[in-house]
């Protein structure tokens, strides 16, 4: 049996004024401890950067599974429901590739 392949997002939550970068800032205390509480969340950090529009996000699961309990989560709190207008620039890895279309 193979070991689980941890999932890694990394990448810039950018805000387009400063009420964004007000509700972002209101909201994520709640959801950086409900997620660091997730079983599987390896790492959860959710930085400012030096524009005060733009966090940085950096973000480790244990595999894809834990990954996507995630996103589900988070998509149905509030911080998914009000911020889900707010930009994100993210890479992930780690997340098994899908099949392409058989020759």
């Amino acid at each position: 049996m193979t070991p689980p392949v941890p999932v890694r997002l990394t990448g810039l939550l950018v805000c387009a004024d400063e009420h964004d970068a007000a509700l972002v800032a209101e909201l994520l205390p709640a959801h950086l401890a409900a997620t660091r509480a997730e079983t599987g969340c390896v790492a959860f950090e959710v930085r400012p950067t030096s524009d005060p529009l733009v966090w940085e996000v950096a973000e480790e699961f244990t595999d894809a599974a834990a990954f996507a309990r995630h996103q589900e989560r988070a998509s149905a709190s509030p911080w998914g429901r009000r911020t889900a207008h707010v930009e994100r620039r993210y890479v992930v890895s780690g997340l098994p590739e899908e099949p392409g279309p058989s020759a």
